[in-house]
């Protein structure tokens, strides 16, 4: 340093810089860059600022409060849920509620890898900062759960699809083998999807500004911060990303659109409607789930804030109504729910 630069600073946390308090020009963290030994000396990023969610600093005591809420609720809901399935081994043993468990573990983990975060942020009292390395594990993190979520939604819609349209032949074909197969497909397809976008995102160098405009880190937010050519990622988010979101989602529409005819084809007014009743709510959610990506993903062009808003509802709303979805409309969770809870010995209908 030169000896007529003066060396009284003051933090910029939002920046993750020190500005000198005479002249006010910005200087480095010397925590939050790392220098690389090559000529020119380049500065690199190794720690993030994450954005946060929009709207929710006005109010920060109402929206933490609200935020933990689901966080706990969401946490309790699908660990009861997980545990009520694998304390009944006949319950354990159906297709469906084999799904259900893989979903609700899902559902924990991927609430937990971006909900923490955003809880952060209200409760420390710096800025909510993650190290480059920590970003790449949540990018990573988050992606191969979400993947996989979205890939399961899509077996379990194929599940249904056999059950009401194939039912002769459903027992057949959803062996234990084969739902063992396929929810292995799913976890094996999340995390080669999540392990080339981790790759691809962080092999990448990252200058200044450090700031992540999303509430975790993001493909799209944290490639706006590469001091480097994005083409290639952009375009492998357009191919990948956006594509098995819209593939699920197309495979989704196509097994309930089978499964609304069947279920027309019933003669009786009652039965119809029983089968609209069973059938209702996991298409509502899945077709929701796989819809959002799609949003973020294929419009790289897309506002923090609609982004912001969109993520939020498949990291945290989703995962918080499908323990109630999946237990207060079943008559089998319901039952094993209560046996779980009070001891009870009670029969379970299949």
């Amino acid at each position: 340093m030169s000896p007529k630069m003066k060396t009284s600073f003051k933090y910029s946390g939002d920046s993750g810089t020190y500005h000198s308090r005479d002249n006010e020009e910005a200087v480095p963290h010397p925590g939050s860059v790392r220098e690389q030994l090559e000529p020119g000396n380049q500065t690199l990023v190794t720690v993030f600022i994450l954005g946060g969610l929009p709207f929710t600093m006005e109010l920060p005591s109402l929206f933490f409060l609200l935020f933990l809420l689901i966080y706990l609720l969401t946490l309790l809901g699908n660990i009861l849920l997980l545990l009520t399935v694998l304390s009944d081994p006949r319950l354990h043993a159906l297709p469906m509620y084999f799904f259900l468990g893989h979903l609700s573990f899902l559902d924990t983990c991927l609430s937990s890898v971006t909900m923490t975060k955003v809880l952060a942020r209200w409760v420390g009292p710096g800025p909510n900062a993650i190290s480059f390395v920590g970003c790449a594990m949540q990018l990573y993190a988050f992606h191969i759960l979400a993947s996989t979520e979205c890939s399961l939604y899509t077996a379990m819609a194929y599940n249904r699809f056999l059950a009401i349209c194939r039912p002769l032949r459903y027992s057949v074909v959803m062996s234990r083998r084969a739902c063992v197969g396929l929810a292995a497909g799913t976890w094996l397809t999340g995390s080669l999807h999540a392990m080339i976008h981790a790759t691809l995102t962080f092999h990448l160098p990252y200058c200044s500004p450090n700031r992540v405009e999303h509430f975790f880190c993001d493909i799209p937010a944290v490639l706006k911060l590469a001091c480097a050519d994005t083409a290639t990622n952009q375009a492998l988010i357009l191919t990948n990303t956006g594509a098995v979101a819209a593939v699920c989602f197309l495979l989704l529409c196509v097994s309930y659109a089978y499964i609304v005819c069947a279920i027309l084809k019933i003669c009786t007014a009652q039965g119809r409607q029983r089968a609209f009743s069973t059938c209702s709510a996991h298409p509502t959610v899945a077709l929701l789930y796989c819809e959002s990506p799609i949003f973020i993903y294929l419009q790289p062009s897309s506002s923090h804030t609609s982004n912001g808003v969109i993520a939020t509802f498949y990291t945290a709303v989703t995962p918080l109504l499908n323990p109630f979805i999946y237990t207060l409309r079943k008559k089998e969770m319901k039952k094993a729910l209560r046996k779980l809870t009070y001891g009870q010995t009670l029969s379970l209908h299949v």
